[in-house]
């Protein structure tokens, strides 16, 4: 772990100092695209890395204070990223801002401070608070694909064998109703644009593994038939949503909406996902073994990370996205013998990264645009309410496709499939970073991620009090 924790921190910093190398020089000499009011701007870049640092304990304190409030009432400390994020962020305090949003660095209290306690001269805050603003938001890109990377790693595929093909269909079934329903709702009931609308539909097909298994291993029926389609259902949900979102992302860079360009995503989607297991397969066992043969410190972290940006790469080379390349790399290597020491290795890496990029999810939400006392965004909250509706109900009827199962708990497996959690939460920010969702939608779908996170663990638990019309006493055979 203690060696882990120092590649974190070689790779933070190299990372770094890298982008500031690059990117510094070019934002003081092309001062016309960040200050146009200020083009003979020099940045210093010293006090580019000090509104960094800041913002990072800003980050960190927020990604804390919110974890461990969660934690202690049973909600998954990822909630408390977010709403976090949300309280420093443009919708509360305002500490960390983002140029995207229409603001600059004079609204950032965090910028201010900065000001105030260094030599940043006024005309150099618009550059200053560029540069900072681009260093947080390229680690909370990197966040989440340590994220996807990991997730890949917790997704066996060996789990799904057993109950494979009942998880498969309540899986289709959990994408394609809450995909369509929300789609073509808001199309044609709320008028949006149809490339919005599918981002929106698309972040209604993800389910949370993490939350859903945690309250299965609470109540003691993680091992049950339904807990078992579960888990299997919702790692397929994970694939499936990842491929969604990697078609849709590349639609939104793209602007076109083609039968033969969709064709083409879903396609190459696919055959990389499956050509990257097969080819992993096959080659894992000499992965392992060079792995063994080297001799410097943390061999086994930077070859899984050597490997998850270049599938990142190829990913994002396909006109797909870079985290399903993470996710494909997860998937392979946890298939490995060296799954449980990586898992352990990814940990710190994760713990530096992740956090990062949900705080900024939730920072860069304005939550004002929900306000209904003003006239205009009343029609969000009805967006938000019709989310939330297909959310919860496309789920609840998925458990009910369940075939072969004969008194099976479909209620149970249909509510259990219903948190987003942090995976809705990776499709509001690629949708957030893509431009693909207007202020109003981006706040909808993430009242959706928190709503769908809250209400689905106590409904879960009171769906398996009394699951089958067996007997009070489970377990037991009737005498």
């Amino acid at each position: 772990m203690a060696e882990s924790l120092i590649w974190v921190n070689s790779l933070t910093t190299t990372l770094f100092n890298s982008f500031l190398d690059q990117t510094l020089p070019l934002l003081a000499t092309a001062g016309t695209e960040v200050a146009p009011a200020a083009h003979s701007v020099k940045v210093d870049e010293a006090i580019v890395v000090a509104g960094v640092l800041l913002s990072l304990v800003v980050i960190y304190l927020a990604s804390k204070i919110g974890g461990e409030i969660c934690a202690r009432i049973n909600l998954p400390p990822v909630l408390g990223d977010l709403v976090g994020g949300v309280i420093i962020g443009v919708s509360v305090l305002k500490l960390i801002v983002f140029p995207e949003g229409g603001e600059d660095g004079s609204s950032s209290v965090l910028m201010n401070f900065l000001q105030s306690t260094t030599s940043l001269e006024p005309e150099a805050l618009a550059a200053t608070f560029a540069a900072q603003s681009e260093v947080i938001a390229i680690l909370a890109e990197l966040g989440v694909i340590i994220l996807l990377f990991e997730i890949g790693l917790e997704s066996e595929l060996k789990e799904l064998i057993k109950y494979g093909p009942q998880a498969a269909v309540v899986a289709v079934v959990g994408v394609v109703l809450p995909f369509g329903a929300g789609t073509l709702g808001l199309i044609s009931l709320f008028h949006v644009a149809t490339i919005p609308a599918i981002f929106a539909g698309a972040a209604l097909t993800a389910t949370s593994i993490g939350i859903t298994a945690k309250v299965l291993a609470e109540i003691g029926r993680l091992g049950d038939k339904e807990g078992q389609i579960i888990i299997g259902a919702a790692v397929l949900d994970d694939i499936l949503g990842i491929i969604v979102l990697a078609v849709v992302a590349s639609l939104v860079k793209t602007g076109e909406i083609e039968i033969t360009n969709i064709a083409y995503l879903i396609v190459s989607a696919g055959a990389f996902l499956i050509g990257v297991i097969i080819l992993g397969r096959f080659l894992s066992p000499y992965y392992v073994a060079f792995v063994k043969e080297l001799k410097t410190r943390g061999p086994l972290l930077i070859t899984a990370l050597i490997i998850a940006f270049v599938l990142s790469y190829v990913g994002a080379a396909i006109r797909l996205e870079a985290i399903l390349g993470a996710f494909a790399a997860g998937l392979v290597l946890g298939e490995t013998e060296k799954q449980q020491e990586l898992q352990e290795d990814v940990v710190p890496l994760a713990d530096f990264f992740v956090p990062i990029f949900f705080v900024v999810v939730g920072a860069k939400t304005n939550l004002g645009v929900l306000n209904p006392a003003v006239p205009s965004n009343r029609e969000g909250l009805i967006i938000a309410a019709f989310l939330i509706v297909v959310a919860m109900i496309g789920k609840v009827m998925a458990g009910f496709a369940v075939f072969g199962q004969p008194g099976i708990n479909r209620l149970a497996i249909g509510i259990g499939m219903i948190p987003r959690g942090e995976v809705g939460l990776v499709f509001a920010g690629v949708g957030v970073a893509s431009g693909a969702l207007s202020p109003s939608l981006e706040a909808a779908i993430i009242m959706m991620v928190i709503l769908t996170t809250f209400v689905a663990p106590p409904l879960l638990r009171v769906a398996f009090k009394d699951p089958l019309p067996e007997p009070e006493s489970a377990g037991s055979a009737p005498k």
